[in-house]
């Protein structure tokens, strides 16, 4: 069961054509990994190496042009594969409108979980990703790294099998990443799988079991993190602190001193982001085909050149043609903001209105009162009809 592949790809290629269905741009060529059960895979490569096209192949909002890619033994746009995986996009693209817990349980609506277990799944989401004392603030108040916290959580609402994560720590403050990389190797001791993508190398380094690397939509990498970082042509000694006289013995004899501890031999490593650069370099001087980024040159002579005795920018310039403007009467200050107790969002000022005006219409016309309930979102307020659950 451990070595059950839950990602295979053989031959993937995807090639974006124009209107005359002319070969465009070849994002992805010939690309076969295979992702096993209970692993954390690193999926890396310079900006334009193929690796969003491949994840989006995965997901089946894309198709192949040639090969075949399968998720969870399925292929990828099979209804029953997309209930066990998480997704976190780059981007989190959330209702802004809505608040941390209303969000999580529109996702869980989405997965048919019953009222109780969503209410219990959120409250522990929200724990892990430690929103819990901003859980009712509305979203569009977030910051981004608070954003990327609930994207993740809306990951996980399903208890995925298999969770894809596109640049989780973007935005992340250092300790929020830390807790982070803590959460993905807590997930895989659960057993889960976890597809990483990232341009942050110190992290996949952290916690990666196996990375693989893109150039111009090829792999030119991939394998064990321990392994692709070893420098097998040399050999380290690690020993405690000891005296100038005795490290020279040491290079005489390779003896160690008494009281110094015990010699440590082993094989000396280097990091992962020397082993990324000194592949993609490789790569390059080989000349081969990307539609990514490249290397940038000393170039753009036009950048540099003499100064035009113009305002800084256009907000300068309009205000320098009214610099000699007489001063406008000044208008009534705006009414104070309301405190965070008083503030209310969009839907609470709609539902508000639609009771003042049942209040004003006949009796005969009013709709009887739905019975009071306890902890009860704007989600549960509109599909309140329609929840049987």
């Amino acid at each position: 069961m451990a070595d059950e592949n839950v990602i295979e790809a053989v031959e993937l290629t995807k090639v974006f054509k124009d209107f005359w269905t002319r070969p465009k741009v070849r994002a992805v060529t010939d690309l076969t990994f295979h992702v096993r059960r209970g692993e954390v895979y690193g999926f890396l490569g310079p900006n334009g190496s193929g690796k969003t096209t491949t994840i989006r192949m995965m997901l089946g909002l894309l198709r192949p042009t040639r090969g075949l890619v399968r998720v969870l033994g399925l292929p990828p746009h099979n209804v029953k594969a997309k209930a066990r995986l998480g997704y976190l996009p780059e981007e989190s693209y959330l209702y802004r409108y809505l608040n941390a817990r209303e969000i999580l349980d529109f996702y869980g609506r989405l997965f048919d979980l019953r009222r109780a277990e969503r209410k219990r799944r959120i409250e522990s989401l929200l724990e892990l990703v430690g929103l819990v004392g901003v859980g009712r603030r509305s979203l569009g108040e977030y910051s981004k790294g608070m954003a990327r916290r609930i994207g993740l959580a809306q990951a996980l609402i399903n208890d995925p099998e298999l969770l894809i994560l596109d640049e989780p720590t973007t935005g992340l403050d250092p300790i929020g990443t830390r807790e982070i990389k803590d959460m993905i190797l807590s997930l895989k001791e659960r057993g889960k799988t976890v597809f990483l993508s990232s341009h942050l190398l110190a992290d996949v380094e952290d916690v990666c079991d196996r990375i693989a690397i893109l150039y111009g939509g090829r792999l030119t990498t991939e394998g064990r993190v321990s392994a692709l970082l070893a420098q097998t042509d040399a050999t380290q000694i690690r020993t405690g602190r000891v005296s100038a006289a005795t490290i020279a013995r040491i290079r005489e004899l390779l003896a160690g001193e008494a009281g110094a501890g015990a010699v440590t031999v082993e094989t000396p490593r280097e990091n992962l982001e020397s082993l990324f650069l000194r592949v993609v370099r490789k790569a390059r001087r080989e000349h081969r085909d990307t539609a990514g980024a490249v290397a940038g040159r000393a170039r753009g002579d036009f950048l540099v050149g003499p100064q035009k005795e113009e305002p800084a920018d256009v907000v300068a310039a309009l205000v320098k043609g009214d610099a000699d403007a007489p001063a406008p009467a000044a208008a009534p200050a705006p009414p104070a903001a309301a405190g965070p107790s008083e503030r209310r969002d969009v839907v609470g000022d709609l539902v508000a209105a639609r009771d003042e005006t049942e209040a004003d219409a006949p009796a005969e016309e009013k709709a009887p009162e739905p019975p009071p309930e306890e902890d009860r979102s704007v989600i549960d307020d509109l599909t309140r009809d329609g929840d049987s659950r």
